[in-house]
């Protein structure tokens, strides 16, 4: 499949308000080049986080309808990424997808919960779960939380040595992805810092980031989708984090520096012309 016909299968829910999920994901992945062909594992009126009692629209139903057509009508992808996942049976829906592109650049986005405790959707059964459609993923984008809970670990809210960083990167390989991103990490060197690791050729990288004191829903679903586009227009693992990085820094101080209401997400349309300079940003050394 040549560039102009890179598609992505984006596994993920849909909510109307709050620049999260697909909202942020189809224009991210379409900015830079990529063909995002929306597969909605729900629709929400708005995201989960503050908004009150959300209209809500399951469609798991809808998961194997949608590749049973793909199939008949013969469409290629070349990527099958997977967000939030609201059932053990969306997950079985999801490994479907892997299994029928097998070439595919499989990426999984755990999401399962963030600051040290889980969704309350996230039983133990989708921990289990999840852990399974890890071991089928190329890339995964577990945050601290997240990574935390795919190694079975209690969460430790004290900054992390680079031993321990490496360490618990190496680990996360062993369940069968080859590149790895944690996400949000602090480090015992006093700075806030994405990592990485590339287990072909065992480089551990890590891409520093500004602190800024608030959070923003969206922003873990913003950086995967630039990793992602980024894998697929060629990018190394160090370079995409980087680019992803970069790009969610500018959208968070961006809409820090106008007080925003945070239940709204970033301000993703003043951010955007960042993907179109294709600048090749080097905002990254070796962990």
């Amino acid at each position: 499949m040549d560039m102009q016909n890179k598609r992505v299968a984006a596994i993920h829910d849909l909510s109307g308000v709050g620049r999260c999920s697909l909202t942020v994901i189809l224009p991210i992945l379409s900015a830079m080049g990529v063909q995002a062909c929306p597969v909605p594992t729900a629709i929400l009126s708005t995201h989960t986080g503050g908004f009150g009692e959300v209209a809500f629209q399951d469609l798991t139903d809808y998961l194997p309808q949608a590749l049973a057509h793909y199939r008949r009508l013969g469409l290629d992808f070349s990527c099958v990424y997977s967000g939030f996942l609201g059932s053990e049976a969306q997950i079985d829906h999801c490994l479907a997808f892997f299994r029928a592109y097998p070439d595919a650049l499989a990426v999984v986005d755990p999401v399962m919960g963030d600051h040290g405790k889980p969704y309350r959707t996230v039983t133990e059964g989708m921990r289990r779960r999840m852990v399974e459609l890890v071991r089928s993923a190329d890339v995964i984008t577990p945050n601290l939380t997240e990574a935390c809970i795919l190694l079975g670990e209690a969460y430790d809210p004290m900054p992390l040595t680079r031993a321990r960083a490496k360490s618990m990167l190496a680990r996360l390989s062993e369940k069968g992805p080859r590149e790895i991103v944690v996400t949000g990490v602090s480090l015992a060197e006093g700075s806030m810092a994405n990592i990485g690791y590339d287990w072909e050729h065992n480089y551990y990288w890590c891409v520093p980031c500004d602190y800024v004191p608030v959070s923003y829903p969206g922003t873990g679903d913003i950086f995967a989708a630039v990793l992602t586009a980024s894998f697929l227009i060629g990018d190394s693992l160090p370079i995409a984090m980087s680019r992803a990085s970069r790009f969610v820094e500018i959208a968070i101080k961006t809409t820090f520096s106008y007080g925003s209401d945070t239940r709204f997400g970033v301000m993703l349309e003043s951010a955007m012309p960042f993907l179109m300079q294709k600048e090749v940003p080097q905002n990254f050394h070796l962990l």
